[in-house]
């Protein structure tokens, strides 16, 4: 069996870093990333699975739902690579442990890209460039380019390497549970990381009036008694410090959101994932809860309950 074990060469394993330039290629808002993700698996999937029928299935367990920052992407592609390739060689990895490892990376992945890459890396680079470009020279725009380019093809390729590499000694130890323990552990870690950003990625307001009270005095910004000119902006300023929005009207107005705050913060939200999960679990199509996520935000909005 060992003069017949199949293994990615350095070169292919380069052909799927290239390809997984264009993993946003295809995005949709089904699956987000996976057009992309089975694009770039497509030259290690015909170097390890010679038979048309295998290439095919393998192909379509990499067509499942896939999202994160395209760039941290690399070191999942580097682990899947691995458990594809052991898997190939005899390993008894199934579709529910690749999946189970992919969604439990890309999670806490995506959430370092965006700070790494889009709000540090790349903002400095530009004003460095723009800078230079603002002097006259031509060098600040053909110094962003090349350098950004060159940190991002490094990344994307070691990075992959790395989880490659990290990928095949996981495998290793199949007969201890490590990679049950492995995909348990990613799968639960992947949740905890969408379940807290619930409140962040879902905004629910409900807008019906609960009650309208008049306040006392002291209680609100007397606009009509301030001083005039600078000074009245300051005391403004002031009130509104210690008062808060309730403080900007002689009425106090509170709505239904208001109170669904002070009982559970980002109670709706919560439900309206559940629900949309539960959904999901009964194979309703992602495109059909989008639509019906519209119909529904538009008639609340246009009745005033939203």
């Amino acid at each position: 069996m060992a003069e017949n074990k199949v293994q990615l060469s350095k070169s292919d394993r380069m052909s799927v870093c290239m390809r997984h330039q264009f993993l946003q290629g295809s995005w949709n808002y089904e699956r987000m990333q996976n057009g992309g993700w089975c694009f770039s698996m497509i030259p290690a999937i015909k170097k390890l699975y010679p038979n048309k029928e295998d290439q095919v299935e393998a192909l379509k367990r990499h067509m499942e739902f896939y999202n994160t920052h395209p760039y941290v992407s690399a070191p999942v592609i580097g682990v899947t690579l691995a458990l594809e390739e052991d898997r190939a060689n005899g390993a008894p990895i199934d579709d529910a442990a690749i999946q189970g490892v992919k969604v439990g990376m890309m999670g806490p992945l995506a959430g370092v890209g965006d700070p790494v890459f889009w709000f540090t890396l790349r903002p400095i680079l530009g004003a460095l460039g723009a800078s230079l470009a603002l002097s006259g020279s031509i060098v600040g725009p053909l110094l962003f380019f090349f350098v950004w380019n060159i940190i991002r093809v490094a990344f994307l390729w070691y990075t992959q390497e790395f989880g490659y590499k990290v990928g095949t000694s996981i495998t290793k130890d199949l007969s201890g549970g490590l990679m049950g323990k492995i995909t348990e552990g990613a799968s639960i870690l992947g949740m905890f990381i969408i379940g807290s950003l619930v409140q962040r990625w879902v905004s629910i307001s409900f807008t019906p009036v609960v009650s309208t009270v008049e306040q006392s005095a002291g209680a609100y910004i007397d606009w009509a008694n301030l001083p005039a000119g600078t000074d009245g902006i300051r005391e403004a300023l002031t009130q509104f410090a210690s008062l808060g929005a309730n403080g900007l009207d002689v009425m106090k107005v509170t709505t239904l959101q208001a109170n669904l705050d002070q009982l559970i913060p980002g109670l709706a939200a919560v439900c309206l994932t559940l629900l949309c999960c539960q959904l999901l679990k009964k194979k309703v199509s992602p495109i059909v809860i989008i639509i019906a996520l519209f119909a529904v935000g538009i008639g609340a909005h246009l009745i005033g309950l939203m």
